[in-house]
This record gives structure tokens, sequence and C-alpha cells, in this order.
């Protein structure tokens, strides 16, 4: 596949908990009725994961008065808000197909008995590009050659030593500098609130 569509894709995976067939999982997920947007919460058994990278799909069964229900959702869709698991399933099948023809509770799976500390993981997109080129431009500030020179310092000593005369600015760049800056910091802004 193209590295160009691979790119593309990379920075549309979003974060989303570990989860396997048998897991019992909420997914929160946004609902358009008309101009209105709700969010509808769809729990029950994950009976098949199956797909990688953003094509990734999952298929969710439950029981609503007494009739099998099951809603595929794909695991990167922006239209999720958060995935929770509820519980861990004991099963030996990456698909648990048997379970449509199971009724009552012949059609449960057995719960994991200990499984360690849960890690937390906060909704948001996998690779965020933002903080991805932050963090290039960081490290290649930072970034120290064999002999002991930044990138920085190979450019002062590289530039012509003749003098420059020092313009004053005009009128049309002034105003995109003061656009740059912002007036007030954004709510919510990590960076803001350390100031």
């Amino acid at each position: 596949m193209s590295t160009v569509i691979e790119s593309l894709e990379r920075a549309q995976l979003r974060r989303v908990p570990r989860f396997q067939a048998g897991d019992r999982v909420r997914v929160h997920f946004q609902v358009v009725e008309g101009t209105r947007r709700r969010t509808q919460v769809f729990e029950g058994v994950v009976i098949k994961r199956q797909g990688h990278g953003v094509r990734e799909t999952f298929t969710v069964r439950k029981q609503s008065f007494g009739v099998g229900v099951e809603r595929t959702f794909p695991v990167h869709s922006p239209k999720i808000e958060k995935i929770e698991v509820a519980a861990r399933g004991d099963v030996r099948r990456a698909k648990l197909y048997y379970l449509r023809d199971r009724v009552g509770k012949s059609a449960r799976v057995r719960e994991r008995r200990y499984i360690g500390p849960e890690e937390i993981v906060e909704p948001g997109l996998l690779h965020d590009p933002v903080a991805q080129l932050e963090a290039e431009a960081a490290a290649s500030e930072g970034a120290v050659d064999a002999e002991g020179e930044t990138a920085q310092d190979v450019v002062a000593v590289e530039a012509p030593e003749t003098e420059a005369v020092e313009q004053e600015p005009t009128a049309e760049e002034t105003p995109a500098v003061e656009a740059e800056a912002p007036a007030e910091p954004a709510p919510g802004d990590p960076d803001a609130e350390q100031a």
C-alpha cells in the first residue's frame, strides 16, 4: 500500500481500550435524529472482532426483550464517543457465533476471575498530528551531531557574515504577528493552564 495512504489512515486511528471476543462492553455512540444529536449506549458481549487498521470492526450482541440484537461498529469511527469494558470474558474462541443458538443462561459468557489492573484509555486520536509535529520540532532543535553542534549553530556559522540592514516591519506584517497570538487562552488548553 502507498505510504501516503498509510499515513492518512494512521492519522485517523483512535485510542481504544484493549478488548476481545467474550468481553462485555458498553459502546457510547452518537445518534442523529433530524437536527438533534444524542448519545446512545449499546451494552453486550463482543462476538467477533475483524479487520485491522482503520477498517477494523467489532460486533456486539445483546438480548433485548427476549430477542437477540447484534450491532457492528467500526472500531475507529468518529461517531463512537467511548468504549468501556464492563467485564472480561473467559472464552477460547475468536468468533462466538455459537451464542446465536443459545437461549437464557446458556447464552452467557463466563467472566474471567482476576485480570490485573485495568488500563484507562482516554478517548481521542491515537496519533495526534499537531503533537507529533511539535515533538519533531523539539527534537530537531535539541539534536546534537557528532561534533557537538546543534542545527542552529551550524546555520549561524554557514550564514554569510555581511551586515544585514534591519528593516522596519511593514503594515502588512504587523497584523499577521498579532493574529498569531490569541487574545485569551482557550478553555481546557493545557499550555494556558501552566502559564
